[in-house]
């Protein structure tokens, strides 16, 4: 990686630090949390998608990050670790899927079990879609942690949690599962801290950010930066990100019509879409405006894109920015990104809060020491 790792970021904590394995990075959310805590060391990721691998090096470090597969990676020789962390793709578990039973990535999580026979870490960590604890394989995990299973050594706490509880300004849903070895005390699933009356909003998120966008400010600056040896689009500030699209007029006329809450109902007949004409059911999150004083709706991969669900700006005439997702997503602004607009995107919507990874490494640690 060409450039540098920023002061912060690249910091090695103390000797004392508890040792983590991140499978299924991304671009790091979870070892973004982790690492704010101040006890943990990243001594392993693992990430298949280029741009995200680059993206998660550029903040931790590149030698210890395997840009490829899982099923690869853990045939290798693998690191010591306290604590082994990771969320298996969920899109076979998503309702907007339909619970694909048969998808191939549902069997993902096989590989993260793999990996906990080789290192055999004290504490692991899964967090999924909160439909993963309904799954088939969420039901053949806990089989392999009874007496005769490839994990009879962990015992398993699970259950859903909101990012919001734990400080995010996100009303995302994630389930979470935490395994401690037997002869270790049971390590269960925190609950948030945070109140629902004091729940981080949209407008606390955004704090410091102008809403005003220049409609020309399309792209992410002109550079690259080579990675694994590739050559990618970055190593760009989360400030960089603050970028918009040049929307079509009849899209401007139907923004204009929205209020702040509001969503495709408000719209006259003229402006709907023909799908939309008498249809006041389903979701109502389609072309919807977020309120300042809430947090947010879970920040998905097209969070850009209105008409994909509650991803309007409060008060301008535009979906939020990869800016403004991240800052809801929990990143600090100078985390850095690797890769093109969709691409960071993906990144973005696919992390885990930092919020609340920060929550659960606090809690993992502080029950392992």
């Amino acid at each position: 990686m060409s450039e540098s790792v920023d002061e912060g970021h690249g910091d090695r904590p103390d000797e004392a630090s508890l040792r983590v394995i991140d499978l299924f990075a991304g671009c790091g959310g979870l070892t973004e949390g982790f690492k704010q805590t101040g006890r943990f060391t990243p001594v392993a990721a693992v990430e298949h998608d280029l741009a995200a691998a680059a993206t998660y090096a550029a903040n931790f470090g590149e030698d210890h990050v395997y840009p490829g597969k899982i099923e690869d990676w853990v045939t290798g020789e693998l690191p010591d670790a306290e604590v082994v962390v990771g969320g298996p793709p969920c899109q076979g578990f998503s309702s907007l899927n339909r619970r694909r039973l048969d998808d191939p990535r549902n069997e993902l999580w096989r590989h993260y079990m793999e990996t906990l026979v080789k290192v055999r870490p004290k504490a692991f960590l899964i967090e999924n879609v909160d439909r993963f604890g309904a799954s088939d394989e969420f039901q053949l995990l806990r089989q392999e942690t009874e007496l005769g299973g490839m994990l009879e050594d962990y015992q398993i706490d699970a259950r859903v949690v909101r990012a919001t509880d734990f400080g995010a300004a996100q009303l995302r849903r994630r389930f979470i599962v935490i395994g401690t070895l037997r002869d270790l005390p049971k390590i269960d699933v925190p609950n948030g801290t945070v109140p629902k009356d004091e729940w981080r909003t949209v407008r606390q998120a955004f704090e410091g950010l102008t809403g005003d966008v220049d409609p020309g400010e399309q792209q992410l600056p002109s550079m690259t930066t080579e990675a694994f040896g590739h050559i990618l689009p970055g190593v760009f500030k989360t400030p960089d990100l603050h970028i918009t699209r040049n929307y079509r007029e009849v899209s401007l006329k139907r923004f204009a019509r929205i209020p702040e809450g509001g969503d495709r109902r408000d719209l006259p007949n003229f402006l709907k879409a023909p799908c939309w004409i008498g249809h006041n059911s389903g979701s109502f999150d389609v072309m919807g405006r977020m309120h300042w004083d809430r947090p947010s709706v879970t920040i998905r991969t097209e969070f850009f894109k209105p008409e994909k669900g509650r991803y309007l700006h409060p008060d301008r005439p535009r979906a939020i920015t990869h800016h403004e997702a991240a800052r809801l997503q929990g990143f600090p602004d100078e985390f850095q990104w690797v890769g093109g607009k969709l691409a960071i995107a993906r990144q973005i919507g696919n992390a885990v809060p930092v919020e609340l990874a920060r929550g659960l490494g606090e809690h993992i640690a502080s029950q392992l020491r």
